[in-house]
């Protein structure tokens, strides 16, 4: 059963972005790698979107969640910052076919790093490039195995 990570899409400079840091949006090469993902992922079984509440990351995957007929749903878990083993266990419990997450670049490599540690192969480096995704196969309960897909476009 697949699981995706998805790292938010290009959003611009933190540092030029004059409001609060979760309310920074995808820039316009952001929409285009939003749009990479949604068709990346056009012929997946996708069957829950769930995002970091950063408005980068909901705008990332509201393309994707559209094309399936389904909501975003925000989830305070894979907010920057979070915590790599509870979102494992969110992933786990229970268990989802087709789930979709977006986070961060600080999150999703500590995830990675722990499923790797935990037993999961990849032949893939660590990388986590905005727009990116992982595909993560799980078999009772467990990541067996994993591939990194660069961003598609931007």
């Amino acid at each position: 059963m697949p699981v995706f990570l998805v790292r938010h899409a290009h959003a611009g400079s933190r540092s030029q972005w004059s409001g609060p840091d979760d309310d920074r949006p995808v820039s316009a090469k952001g929409r285009h790698q939003a749009a990479g993902i949604s068709q990346l992922l056009d012929g997946a079984t996708v069957t829950s979107v769930r995002s970091s509440p950063a408005t980068r990351c909901v705008e990332t995957v509201e393309p994707l969640a559209a094309a399936h007929d389904l909501t975003v749903i925000i989830d305070p878990l894979l907010a920057e910052g979070g915590d790599a083993p509870a979102c494992i266990q969110a992933l786990l419990d229970p268990p989802v076919d087709g789930l979709v997450l977006c986070s961060h670049g600080d999150l999703i490599p500590k995830i990675i790093r722990r499923l790797s540690a935990d037993g999961m192969r990849t032949k893939d480096p660590n990388l986590s490039q905005k727009g990116s995704i992982w595909v993560v196969e799980f078999d009772g309960g467990h990541a067996m195995s994993a591939r990194y897909l660069p961003p598609q476009l931007g």
